[in-house]
């Protein structure tokens, strides 16, 4: 059960997962004192009324290009293996195509609330920034069988070559569009469009100038500490309508993970409420997923951590 708060003259919806585990969607809360609300989680109310009230972003924001994931994403089902997803994530890339230098004319990002015209970078340099260098030695991954000779009838056996983890291979490449999520919600921005021998989908990088990406706004939060068994949100892994999946950073023995978000007509403020460990336990971050249903779809409103303020950006993967 939602409820609406008004807290400082400024209306929010807290929502709180209760004792449901981490990730499971599970929704529950509570209303005024004595209707069985869970009082523990007030310290984070407060913070998140602070944050969202600290929320001031530039013009920029409404108007220009500000994007709110990578600038490399997939366009479809890539297929992945675990040496391959490990190469995209890793940005170990061989091409195997001619790749234009000459700048495309200007491009339109097309926002939900209308179009931006931006200079574009050419495939080549794309490219260049798609490549993060080559793949180290992977210990223990075979390439080709390496004969030895041993004693035996035939007089030989073949063992196992380490070699380098494999890169991706470019074969051809494209200008199009792919959708990238921005300030302005989800957009279609211009892309150059990768295939990939090894993948089923499209490998897209935002062919947007970089003089034209507007960097996120410094984070605004209170200078105090952050309230005790609170912790806060690293990124945000999938948006659809209104269920939010993101990451919490908890320590390695917390229990009882709580995801906390509060909702505000410009932004939504998230975190969660743990109990943290008596006893002695490694020092360790560890990425906790959970899963909220907000009370409307999410749309163009920002997601801030609340300890820190800053604006969640995505991770696909």
């Amino acid at each position: 059960m939602r409820r609406l708060i008004a807290l400082l003259g400024l209306p929010l919806v807290l929502i709180a997962a209760g004792c449901a585990p981490a990730g499971s969607g599970r929704v529950a809360g509570g209303g005024p004192s004595g209707d069985g609300a869970d009082h523990r989680w007030e310290a984070f109310e407060q913070r998140a009324v602070e944050v969202a009230q600290g929320w001031r972003p530039a013009a920029a924001w409404s108007t220009g290009y500000v994007p709110l994931e990578a600038p490399t994403v997939l366009v479809g089902d890539p297929g992945f293996t675990a040496e391959t997803e490990q190469a995209f994530l890793a940005g170990w890339y061989r091409d195997q195509v001619e790749l234009p230098t000459a700048r495309p004319a200007d491009g339109a990002i097309r926002f939900p609330d209308g179009t931006l015209t931006v200079p574009l970078v050419s495939a080549a340099e794309a490219y260049r920034q798609l490549d993060q260098g080559d793949p180290p030695p992977c210990e223990g991954r075979p390439s080709q069988p390496r004969p030895t000779v041993e004693p035996g009838p035939d007089g030989s056996v073949s063992s196992p070559v380490t070699s380098a983890c494999t890169p991706l291979t470019v074969t051809a490449v494209k200008l199009g569009s792919a959708e990238v999520r921005t300030s302005r919600g989800v957009a279609a921005v211009p892309a150059w469009l990768f295939t990939v021998a090894e993948l089923t989908a499209p490998v897209a990088r935002v062919a947007v100038a970089p003089q034209s990406v507007t960097p996120l706004p410094e984070p605004t939060a209170p200078a105090r500490p952050g309230p005790d068994g609170v912790v806060g949100a690293q990124h945000i892994q999938t948006v659809d309508g209104a269920k939010l999946t993101y990451a919490l950073g908890v320590g390695a023995c917390d229990t009882g993970i709580t995801p906390l978000v509060q909702e505000h007509d410009n932004a939504v403020v998230v975190g969660g409420g743990v109990v943290r460990a008596t006893g002695a336990c490694i020092d360790l971050l560890k990425m906790e997923p959970v899963t909220v249903t907000l009370k409307a779809p999410l749309g163009a409103r920002p997601v801030l951590d609340v300890l820190t303020g800053r604006v969640l950006t995505q991770q696909r993967r």
